[in-house]
């Protein structure tokens, strides 16, 4: 199965946007982050179904697959950490230039926010061209994704990969 939304839901990573509120939730460095250091602890907690939802899309055969992509060095997590507990979490697939995002979760205010702005410094430095974010929200948005057509979107695949 492959999901393909239209439009699609992209993040520059260049074209990051952190209000003032985030910028001193950053300035506080209450928060720790890492890559990679616990992938099977973020899908875990993006697996867990959220407020108000009775399910997940991440079903265990999902959880698995997204495990044996770990071992094979194509997906990869970021956690947010607060007093050694995993607060916040993303976890998605790198290919060439792009990163897939998959899912994300949080369980302390503005853990998610933290972690991605931790997340796309981090692929900026290692060229990332493109964030694969798949559906807009309006959480995504105050932080700059966009939406775009699929053939837009499909052809930055093809120059990013």
């Amino acid at each position: 199965m492959w999901w393909s939304p239209d439009p699609r839901a992209i993040l520059l990573p260049g074209e990051l946007r952190i209000n003032r509120s985030l910028h001193r939730a950053l300035k506080r460095r209450e928060f720790n982050f890492s890559y990679n250091r616990d992938f099977a602890g973020v899908i875990k907690n993006c697996a867990r179904p959220r407020a108000g939802e009775s399910g997940t899309w991440i079903t265990d055969r999902m959880h698995e697959a997204y495990l044996d992509l770990h071992r094979l060095a194509l997906a990869h997590s970021f956690e947010c950490w607060h007093k050694n507990k995993l607060v916040g979490g993303m976890y998605g697939v790198w290919i060439g230039n792009v990163f897939f995002a998959e899912s994300m979760f949080r369980k302390a205010d503005n853990a998610s926010k933290l972690v991605l702005v931790y997340a796309v410094n981090f692929l900026r430095q290692r060229q990332v061209k493109l964030i694969d974010i798949q559906i807009i929200s309006q959480h995504l948005q105050s932080l700059g994704a966009v939406e775009i057509s699929r053939r837009e979107y499909l052809q930055l695949l093809k120059s990013n990969i």
